[in-house]
């Protein structure tokens, strides 16, 4: 590897992580902030409860049983399932390594399983921007596996973040099945930085044990299997700026877009790293030529 390779990874690894630290320490200030004024705020909700309480007469509820984003079109979600694998073959690694040179890393552990099978966890959360991005290579990898048996539900990533209302989906209330692995989504916090899913006391350890910092953990973070985690995100969010769900799920069928270039790149290389966890089944999905070049990145 020549010097200037060497540098320009660096430079791609320090911009990445100067990113998430921004994010990080805004987040700690929204935190605090937040806290200062605690008590205030539960006043004023308390107050507001009670007088929407008592203007309500017990009309029914408009709840939609507590799912967010959505429901995307069917069209949307046959775009998003059945992106064909030539086109991925045809992108293979794609664009992702000039954005991150080492997207993923192994790690060495006690094999996570969960329901007798590899577990793939996700931690993440609907305002971030750089899981927005992740969310739509995670799900065209996991269609190649199984069957998201849940519609898709869109959402954006916060207005008031880096890269704002990037287009995306939610994992939160979904649901996944698979003859090879199992899926495990946790929306940590909503679009609002809200408390929307805990974490278990063993995914919190995972988390911190391979994405701690100085400022914490940070979205997006993926075990897969103990094999290997990602705790950086794979590409720019940017590239997703201004499309609606239907044109980013569209150009996943066109190669030579920078949304297939991207995503579909990011989905190869988690491929790669899910038919780690599966011991190369299925087949013909862990041999395709795309997943085959995105492997030799692992």
């Amino acid at each position: 590897m020549g010097k200037a390779t060497r540098i320009k990874q660096q430079n791609a690894k320090e911009k990445i992580a100067a990113q998430r630290a921004a994010a990080r320490r805004a987040e700690v200030r929204r935190r605090a902030l937040w806290t200062g004024g605690a008590v205030v705020l539960v006043i004023v909700i308390v107050v507001a409860f009670v007088v929407i309480k008592l203007s309500s007469n017990n009309s029914p509820s408009t709840s939609s049983g507590g799912v967010t984003g959505t429901v995307l079109p069917a069209s949307v979600q046959n775009d998003i399932k059945s992106v064909p694998a030539s086109t991925l073959d045809t992108v293979g690694i794609g664009s992702i390594l000039s954005y991150n040179p080492s997207p993923l890393e192994a790690v060495s552990n006690t094999a996570l399983t969960s329901n007798g099978k590899p577990e793939m966890l996700f931690i993440g959360a609907e305002f971030c921007p750089y899981c927005a991005a992740e969310r739509w290579a995670i799900a065209v990898a996991l269609s190649r596996f199984g069957h998201f048996t849940t519609p898709f539900r869109g959402i954006h990533s916060s207005s008031t973040d880096t890269d704002p209302n990037t287009p995306t989906l939610t994992f939160y209330k979904s649901n996944y099945t698979s003859p090879y692995l199992t899926f495990t989504p946790v929306e940590n916090e909503n679009d609002s930085r809200g408390a929307l899913q805990a974490t278990t006391s063993a995914q919190q350890a995972l988390w911190q044990k391979y994405d701690s910092s100085a400022e914490g953990v940070g979205y997006p973070f993926i075990d897969f299997g103990n094999k290997y985690v990602l705790k950086d995100p794979t590409y720019d969010p940017g590239i997703l700026a201004g499309m609606t769900w239907a044109q980013v799920a569209s150009a996943l069928h066109s190669p030579g877009s920078k949304v297939a270039q991207n995503a579909l790149g990011a989905a190869n290389l988690m491929t790669a790293a899910i038919c780690k966890m599966t011991g190369g089944k299925p087949g013909n999905v862990c041999t395709a030529s795309g997943v085959v070049a995105a492997s030799a990145h692992l």
